[in-house]
């Protein structure tokens, strides 16, 4: 069991490097390609020049606010951002392969990582991630956008605050609201907890 855990660890660890990487690399591309500079685009996206450089170096995580805010100033959408290959013909994407990348900064446990359902990639009318929160784990926010968010949790227990309001669910409770509504939840559990989540992709 523990040879298992460490090999399936090793390979989440590969994957969010190599997701980020590809991260960085698209968006320095996107700053390039529009003629900014790294100090202009920190500026217009209202975040610092050194970690911006660490992020398209590949070597940080952005939050997702500031994700947001990046793509927004660049003209594009998280989804090119992100954008991956296929699986089986596209249609088939097999258990332990689905890419595993941690998008915000760890706040406070082990914090967020998002499990690629559906790749990023063109054809798609739709995200759609497994969110995994470790316990005290809480996404960066809030965060609003064009779209609708539809999510079923997996496991644990969660704060999710939606406006003015916060709703406190665990295993089996559903959920779905407007994206443009600012948006964000937590772990409330002492375990892990996992939300199988859809969205419309945000574009600008």
């Amino acid at each position: 069991m523990n040879k298992v855990d460490i090999r399936n660890k090793g390979s989440d660890e590969r994957s969010t490097t190599s997701s980020l990487l590809r991260l960085g690399t698209r968006l320095k591309l996107s700053r390039q390609t529009r003629g900014l500079t790294l100090k202009a685009l920190a500026a217009a996206a209202n975040c610092s020049e050194s970690l911006l450089s660490k992020v398209e170096n590949g070597k940080v995580s952005p939050s997702l606010p500031m994700l947001h805010r990046l793509v927004e100033v660049l003209g594009t959408n998280i989804g090119w951002m992100f954008e991956e290959s296929d699986g089986e013909e596209g249609i088939v994407f097999r258990a332990g392969t689905r890419p595993l990348i941690a998008l915000d900064p760890l706040r406070r446990g082990e914090g967020i990582s998002l499990e690629r359902v559906i790749p990023y990639s063109p054809g798609h009318l739709l995200q759609c991630n497994i969110h995994h929160i470790e316990a005290s784990g809480e996404s960066a926010g809030p965060i609003q956008h064009a779209g609708e968010e539809v999510g079923y949790v997996l496991e644990g227990a969660i704060e999710l605050m939606v406006g003015e309001k916060t709703f406190r669910l665990s295993a089996g409770d559903s959920f779905v609201f407007d994206s443009e509504l600012p948006h964000w939840y937590r772990n409330v559990g002492d375990e892990r907890a996992s939300i199988f989540w859809v969205n419309t992709p945000a574009t600008f």
